[in-house]
């Protein structure tokens, strides 16, 4: 568990199946400070740790993984 955390849902496009979303996983758990909670075709529900993740940093792994990120909320 991370020491400062905030929950986010980044809304992703160009996932179209359940391999992109095991792409999309393996890629965000490789990244310290980040622990998908639910990853699914066009949404990713994440608990980042605040002191070490910050938003670009999710939504360069989320380009290296071949998606964009379209919109992210606070949850």
């Amino acid at each position: 568990m991370f020491m400062s955390t905030i929950d986010k849902t980044f809304t992703i496009s160009g996932m179209s199946c359940g391999g992109c979303v095991n792409s999309l996983t393996r890629v965000l758990k490789a990244v310290p400070g980040i622990e998908p909670i639910k990853i699914e075709v066009g949404k990713a529900q994440l608990r980042l740790d605040a002191d070490r993740v910050t938003s670009q940093m999710v939504r360069d792994a989320v380009m290296r993984a071949g998606f964009d990120v379209t919109n992210e909320v606070q949850a």
